[in-house]
């Protein structure tokens, strides 16, 4: 049984509250401008306050907020969060193993905490899925410990943004913090040559496709990365090197 309190004592609990600490100013600094701009952008400060408690998805809400405010239809709205969040399929396909034995309402409350930063350091820190009990426990306490920080380092400085819209200008570049944060979690989990392809694919194609509506880039960075490295992977280039995490 997972209860909360024994997952909080429990030291994977602890680890995962401290690795995400260390990038949690990064976060904190991201959710303040995204707060800001949900304001500076005309939004009412109660909808701002709404959104910033309930919804954890920072890209997403950027992208949204400027056609929300624009009238547009609410299914390209839907459509452009849909295409900013599908790295997440990826994610959750690969935190399938990690989660099944876990009960529905367990499972959904994982995927909310579950962010960018969350999902990097946990696969950092447990490559595989612990087979017994006593593993499945630890993975589980990490996660708690790992995804509640940057769940409340989000939260709490988007809604301190919008309190504070009015007087913090957005020239300060707060959210460039965040990028660098997530720019630095990325290149130290690039611990293979076919992940280092994968990054570079995917930035090249992001940059190119820039251009493309409702934040398609992303897409198709996202294709092309995975196409390639699912061809590369089959050849002895792409096996050569296995990453540190799998050995």
């Amino acid at each position: 049984m997972l209860s909360p309190r024994a997952l909080i004592r429990h030291p994977q609990f602890r680890r995962g509250f401290a690795d995400m600490a260390a990038v949690a100013p990064g976060i904190a600094a991201w959710g303040l401008m995204t707060g800001v701009a949900m304001v500076k952008s005309g939004m009412g400060t109660v909808e701002a306050l709404f959104m910033a408690a309930t919804v954890f998805a920072g890209s997403a809400q950027l992208a949204a907020i400027p056609l929300m405010l624009g009238g547009a239809p609410v299914w390209v709205i839907l459509a452009t969060a849909f295409c900013v969040n599908l790295r997440f399929v990826v994610f959750s396909a690969h935190m399938r193993h990690y989660v099944m034995h876990l009960p529905l309402r367990l499972r959904l409350l994982t995927g909310y905490l579950t962010g960018d930063l969350t999902y990097v350091l946990f696969i950092k820190q447990h490559p595989q899925p612990a087979t017994d009990e006593a593993g499945r426990f630890a993975q589980m306490a990490y996660l708690l410990g790992n995804g509640s920080i940057n769940w409340f380092s989000w939260t709490s400085s988007s809604l301190i943004g919008v309190v504070l819209a009015n007087f913090i200008p957005t020239t300060w570049g707060l959210g460039f913090a965040g990028i660098l944060a997530l720019v630095g979690m990325t290149c130290s989990l690039a611990s293979s040559r076919l992940r280092w392809v994968a990054g570079g694919v995917a930035a090249c194609a992001g940059v190119a496709a820039f251009a493309l509506p409702m934040k398609l880039n992303i897409l198709v960075a996202i294709a092309a990365a995975v196409a390639l490295c699912l061809l590369l992977e089959k050849t002895p280039w792409g096996a050569a090197a296995p990453s540190k995490a799998a050995q």
